[in-house]
């Protein structure tokens, strides 16, 4: 009885705690539009030409078990884009993006005693690892006339070196 008890209540806590681990921020600074599909917004580390308007400034962070750099960074821009398309702005202008540093512990401790004649003991070992996260700000804006998007560069085939003369 103790142990469905116990799953439902462990259930609850997490669907009420994981959505406030969520660290994304808004900052309107201009009119909002009605929202696109994050495919739309594209992501720009210059200002694109031609101009834009501002929407609004973003802040945003990696998940807290989010591993390895690139997986880092391809969180936050995603995360960037899916706040930008919220206000219906199709550009991201990215300002920049920084890393924390989590802490790490390892507790143990021990403890005993005596009651009545009768003695216990008991030990224990306590692990606290905080991964790093990776923040990233960027301005939402609305470019009219997005330029075209410049296509992926060609691999060039590597050059075969010449066979070495045999003796």
């Amino acid at each position: 009885m103790i142990r469905p008890a116990l799953m439902l209540l462990t259930s609850i806590v997490l669907a009420v705690l994981l959505p406030a681990c969520s660290s994304n921020s808004q900052l309107i600074t201009g009119t909002a539009r009605p929202p696109i599909d994050p495919s739309q917004v594209r992501v720009y580390f210059t200002p694109p030409p031609g101009g834009f308007e501002e929407i609004a400034q973003l802040e945003t962070a990696s998940g807290a078990f989010t591993y390895g750099e690139q997986n880092k960074m391809d969180s936050v821009i995603a995360k960037l884009r899916e706040e930008a398309a919220k206000l219906g702005a199709n550009g991201v202008l990215f300002v920049g993006a920084e890393n924390t540093y989590g802490n790490s512990s390892v507790g143990v401790g021990a403890g005993g005693g005596n009651y009545g004649g009768s003695g216990f003991s008991s030990g224990g070992i306590g692990v606290s690892i905080s991964p790093t996260k990776k923040f990233a700000r960027g301005v939402a804006i609305y470019v009219p006339n997005p330029p075209p998007e410049a296509p992926a560069p060609a691999m060039s085939p590597q050059p075969t070196p010449p066979p070495k003369p045999t003796k």
